[in-house]
């Protein structure tokens, strides 16, 4: 973390100033956005506690992908809303177009009416 620092004499000092840090193995970190999908591969993850306030700090390989409109909807995402809502197939993919895939909104939608 700092230069010429002793990772020991790190820990404890951080140890004094209540701050407890934890590494997270992670393989893949996905960020979404409005417009568009941060991937971070090769991701190194800490989740740093100071006095009751946690923060997670990334460090990897940043890749940006733009996201499009148009919205794959795929058969078992319309069964599970036609499951749990009992609606016919045309319903269901309907409120998932207008859901933008959202499963939890189209099912709210449809059981709404």
């Amino acid at each position: 973390m700092f230069p010429g620092m002793n990772p020991r004499e790190m820990q404890k000092a951080m140890k004094r100033l209540g701050i407890k840090q934890e590494e997270i193995d992670a393989e893949l970190v996905i960020i979404k956005t409005a417009g568009k999908d941060l991937l971070i591969k090769n991701p190194q993850v800490s989740k740093i506690n100071m006095m009751g306030q946690e923060t997670i700090q990334i460090v990897g390989s940043i890749t940006e992908i733009e996201r499009n409109e148009k919205i794959e909807i795929n058969d078992e995402d319309i069964s599970t809303v036609m499951e749990q809502t009992a609606c016919t197939k045309e319903d269901a993919a309907a409120a998932l177009e207008e859901a933008k895939g959202n499963l939890a909104e189209a099912i709210l939608k449809l059981q709404n009416k």
